[in-house]
């Protein structure tokens, strides 16, 4: 899937930060190029999400040579008060696995 991600109208369930976090999850030595694929956004903002989970401490990298490797913080709890106590490895455990059946049988439309 490459090129610019169809477009969505309309409200959705799961943030875009949450769709890149289990992306990474999935793959954590992924391209951004291949997350925004994935998740359907732009590059741009997949880097934007990257950096905002870096600054508050969810996620971190390595460099080696031209590939990141990426790091979960799987005890960090969720942000929203609503979501008190929720660590960010509970939101992946439905997010990563749900993502994974998805992708083996296709949902018939």
């Amino acid at each position: 899937m490459v090129g610019v991600p169809q477009s969505h109208t309309g409200w959705t369930f799961i943030t875009s930060h949450a769709r890149v976090l289990a992306a990474i999850a999935d793959n954590p030595n992924a391209r951004i190029r291949d997350i925004a694929a994935r998740c359907r956004l732009t590059e741009r903002a997949v880097s934007r999400i990257i950096s905002d989970l870096e600054q508050d401490g969810y996620l971190s990298h390595t460099r080696d040579g031209r590939t990141n490797h990426y790091r979960i913080e799987p005890d960090k709890v969720l942000r929203h008060p609503a979501e008190a106590g929720l660590s960010v490895a509970s939101l992946l455990s439905l997010l990563v696995q749900d993502e994974t059946d998805r992708i083996r049988k296709p949902v018939a439309p």
